[in-house]
């Protein structure tokens, strides 16, 4: 069975691109548009992890992480926060909040994917058996 990642974002390219690398890796995808839909999503079924914008309407990634971090189900799922914000009292915030991983955007598809597979326990791929760029 292939891993399921969720990836909360409400800006659709982010949403497409990330779904489109993350498919062509063999992952399952599925899609939560902000902080509460990510959560029922959650609730309804755990993923293996979650790419998690920061900056989302409604309900932000770091009380999505926070909330998530309170459920004992939870606890060890891998969040990796995807946010323009780069500055580091934020990345911080995110790390104490639960997030697994912070990475900022704009990033690299490949050390993405890196990311991703290290934190679901995975061999890395090398780039020219489909490893991204």
């Amino acid at each position: 069975m292939k891993p399921t990642i969720l990836v909360v974002d409400d800006e659709p390219s982010i949403v497409l691109s990330l779904q489109v690398l993350m498919q062509r890796a063999g992952f399952d995808v599925r899609i939560a548009r902000d902080g509460d839909e990510a959560l029922r999503s959650v609730e309804a079924y755990t993923p293996d992890l979650i790419l998690l914008d920061a900056m989302m309407p409604k309900r932000d990634g770091f009380d999505v992480c926070q909330t998530l971090r309170t459920n004992p189900a939870c606890k060890t799922l891998p969040i990796i926060m995807l946010t323009a914000r780069s500055r580091d009292v934020e990345r911080q915030k995110g790390l104490a909040l639960g997030a697994t991983d912070y990475i900022t955007k704009p990033f690299s598809t490949r050390d993405l994917l890196t990311t991703v597979r290290r934190h679901l326990g995975m061999p890395a791929v090398d780039a020219a058996a489909g490893g991204g760029r």
